[in-house]
C-alpha cells in the first residue's frame, strides 16, 4: 500500500489534481493505466466533484463517491443518515469488516470522533468534538499569553513550563477524553465494545489511552477498498 497526505484545496483545478497524482504514482513506480479502479470519500462537496472530474479526465476511470444511495452493507440507525460524514461510514464499515460488532471508531484529526456501531452492526451514531490541534489553536488565539505550540510528547504528564504543559493537556487531556466517553457508552448501553482509532494523530495519543484496543493508521483507506469492492461492476 502507498499513502500520502496533500491539503485539501478547494481552488485546485482538475489539471492540478491530475498532475499531483501523477507525480504521486510515479513516485511508487505505479503506472496509471494500472489501476482498476477508485474510491473518493470527501466531507467538502467541491472538493469531491473536483476530484470525480479528476479521475475520469486523466485516469479515464468512473469513481466511486461514497455518499447517498451506494451499497456499504451498514444499517442506519441514526436520524438523519445523509447527513454522517462519508470518512465516519467508511471507517464502520472498515471496523466492523476487521474488528467486528459491537465496536467504537475514534478518529483523531480535525475533529475528534466516536462512532458507535452496535452488535448487529448497524450504526448508531456518535459524539464530535474539536481535534487536538483545533483545540490547541483557537488556546492560543483566545489566550493572549499561551502561544502557539507544536504537538508532541511532554516529558512528564506535570509539565515544568508552558509549552510542555499545554502539550500534556493536549495528548493526556485527549486520551482521558477517549477513555471517559468510552466507558460512558459502554456503561450507558451495558455493553463492551471492540475500540479501534485511526486518523492523522492517532499515534500521539492512543498509546496513552486504555480503551482503545486497536490502531489502524490505515482504516479509512481499508473502508474505501471494501466499499469500492462491493458496488463494483462485474
Amino acid at each position: 500500500m502507498h499513502t500520502w497526505r496533500c491539503s485539501a484545496d478547494v481552488n485546485r483545478t482538475a489539471d492540478e489534481f491530475g498532475l499531483m497524482l501523477f507525480a504521486l504514482l510515479q513516485t511508487a513506480d505505479v503506472s496509471p493505466d494500472s489501476l482498476r479502479g477508485v474510491a473518493i470519500s470527501s466531507v467538502v462537496p467541491p472538493l469531491g466533484s473536483m476530484l470525480v472530474r479528476t479521475c475520469e479526465q486523466y485516469l479515464r476511470l468512473e469513481p466511486l463517491l461514497v455518499g447517498p444511495g451506494i451499497k456499504t452493507g451498514l444499517p442506519m440507525k441514526c436520524d438523519s443518515p445523509k447527513d454522517v460524514g462519508a470518512d465516519r461510514v467508511v471507517n464502520a464499515v472498515a471496523a466492523v469488516h476487521y474488528y467486528g460488532a459491537p465496536a467504537i471508531v475514534v478518529k483523531l484529526g480535525t475533529a475528534t470522533t466516536l462512532c458507535v456501531i452496535d452488535n448487529s452492526g448497524a450504526y448508531l451514531g456518535g459524539i464530535i468534538a474539536a481535534g487536538i490541534r483545533t483545540a490547541m489553536d483557537a488556546l492560543s488565539q483566545q489566550a493572549a499569553k499561551l502561544p502557539l505550540v507544536e504537538l508532541g510528547y511532554p516529558p512528564q504528564l506535570v509539565g515544568k513550563n508552558t509549552v510542555n504543559s499545554m502539550q500534556s493537556g493536549a495528548v493526556y487531556g485527549a486520551a482521558s477524553f477517549i477513555d471517559g466517553l468510552v466507558h460512558r457508552i459502554e456503561d450507558t448501553m451495558n455493553t463492551k465494545f471492540a475500540v479501534v482509532a485511526t486518523g492523522g494523530l492517532v499515534d500521539l495519543v492512543a498509546h496513552h489511552s486504555e480503551a482503545i484496543g486497536h490502531v489502524h493508521p490505515h482504516l479509512t483507506m481499508e473502508g474505501l477498498r471494501l466499499l469500492w469492492e462491493r458496488n463494483r461492476s462485474d
